[in-house]
């Protein structure tokens, strides 16, 4: 791997959950806008350019969960950027649409985000357990998750975030990814289904998936050796 490796972290818990894999993958963390010291973007397209802004071209750029969308949307508008796409726990779409069932209902997220704006402190712990429902270690990879979390960013980088979730669809941008890829998902991952994950490796061309059985939303903690094994081979392919 002569390009630097670059990863996009997911929502509200930041970069502190995947360091140490990023770190073994001998790459360096962007924080989303809005975490640590970046400033917030709210509008997806124009954080999608600010990220791709950053990068060097031909860079192997990584991201999960809300970062992995972001990953897909920067690898599909700027391809010179990005010369390989690792996808953890990534979908074209968050929420169910026509054509797209492997997703969340929208009324749910409608519900989570109510009680996101009510409560975060409340509302994180049953998120965090909720998406390891179905992981062989899923105590354990709650209990991490919840330790490693970075402090939470304001009220409106997380609602920020949720109207992405709500309102992105990238289909038409899957189909355009020119670079080599490697989704890693989770086959017992209840917030984005396993269906998703296959559905997405269909739309980008070439798209390599591995999926780990009795694993979750995070498979760099729950399954984490295993995980960097894979992610530093295709990174050295």
């Amino acid at each position: 791997m002569s390009a630097p490796f670059v990863f996009l972290p997911g929502w509200c818990v930041g970069r502190t959950p995947v360091a140490a894999t990023v770190t073994a993958l001998g790459g360096q963390i962007i924080d989303l806008p809005g975490y640590g010291s970046e400033p917030l973007i709210a509008d997806f397209d124009a954080a999608v350019d600010a990220i791709a802004g950053r990068l060097q071209p031909g860079t192997a750029l990584g991201g999960w969960s809300l970062g992995a969308q972001m990953a897909l949307a920067v690898a599909a508008r700027h391809p010179d950027k990005v010369g390989k796409l690792l996808l953890v726990a990534g979908t074209a779409s968050f929420v169910q649409r026509d054509g797209w069932p492997h997703a969340m209902p929208p009324a749910m997220l409608a519900e989570f985000t109510a009680g996101i704006a009510a409560d975060v402190e409340a509302m994180l712990p049953r998120f965090v357990g909720g998406f390891n429902r179905g992981d062989a270690r899923a105590k354990t990879v709650t209990a991490e998750l919840l330790e490693l979390a970075d402090p939470r960013p304001s009220g409106e980088v997380l609602a920020s975030g949720l109207r992405w979730l709500r309102d992105v669809d990238l289909r038409a941008d899957a189909v355009r990814v020119a670079c080599p890829t490697l989704l890693i998902h989770g086959a017992a991952d209840p917030l984005m289904p396993l269906g998703a994950a296959e559905a997405l490796a269909a739309l980008i061309p070439g798209a390599q998936l591995a999926a780990f059985a009795e694993c979750a939303h995070a498979p760099f903690l729950s399954r984490a050796d295993d995980f960097v094994t894979r992610a530093r081979s295709f990174l050295h392919e």
